[in-house]
């Protein structure tokens, strides 16, 4: 099936951006850390707990890409689609992860992995797209969250509506949730208050502190 024309323009800004050279609008200052993907041969499923932001240097990361990830969804794949639309608005290779046990929870994540990952997974559950996580400071969040953004400027982005939480296994990292109506936005921190991953979607698979671990 051919990808319609909204979904060509999503994948137009999310994948043609991915060249050979780092881009200039990226934040030299960004993270680093190991392939989302692990060894290409194997890789392993996609673990937001453990995963962090791939190189700068990386091929497969982007220039800042805005307004494709929203509160609503990933392009013209609204949260509560399918995975057959999922799959048109990425508009290439997401790979063939199904769930354990009918309507379980997995993650499609963008084929084939390379050296330093996409640094982005799309949740499945129940049979319908519930969540967005993010390792890649190539994508904005819907007002302009980024991995790599230190916690004053997530503060300052969304003055009035974050609540704060310790994170679960960091001691002295924190998890910053921010509501949308029924979705949210929760940015993860590490222990210097930078951030290092975002997730969105919808209650309650956008608050698994495990993805679908």
């Amino acid at each position: 099936m051919k990808p319609s024309i909204a979904c060509a323009s999503v994948l137009a800004l999310s994948l043609a951006a991915c060249g050979d050279r780092p881009p200039a609008t990226v934040d030299a200052a960004a993270p680093t850390g190991r392939s989302l993907d692990g060894d290409p041969a194997a890789p392993p499923p996609f673990d937001p707990a453990t995963a962090t932001a791939p190189p700068v240097s990386g091929s497969l990361r982007p220039a800042v890409v805005e307004d494709v990830i929203t509160f609503d969804g990933f392009g013209p794949a609204a949260f509560g689609a399918d995975q057959e639309q999922v799959r048109m608005a990425w508009g290439a290779d997401l790979g063939d992860a199904v769930p354990s046990e009918p309507g379980g929870c997995y993650s499609l994540t963008p084929q084939p992995p390379g050296d330093a990952g996409y640094g982005i997974a799309f949740m499945i559950e129940a049979d319908r797209f519930a969540r967005i996580d993010v390792r890649n400071a190539g994508y904005a969040a819907p007002g302009g969250g980024k991995v790599g953004m230190d916690r004053s400027d997530i503060e300052r982005l969304y003055a009035g509506r974050i609540e704060a939480t310790p994170h679960k296994y960091v001691e002295g990292a924190q998890v910053l949730r921010v509501r949308e109506g029924e979705r949210a936005l929760v940015f993860e921190t590490d222990t210097a208050g930078r951030v290092t991953g975002w997730r969105i979607g919808t209650p309650p698979q956008v608050d698994y502190v495990e993805g679908c671990g």
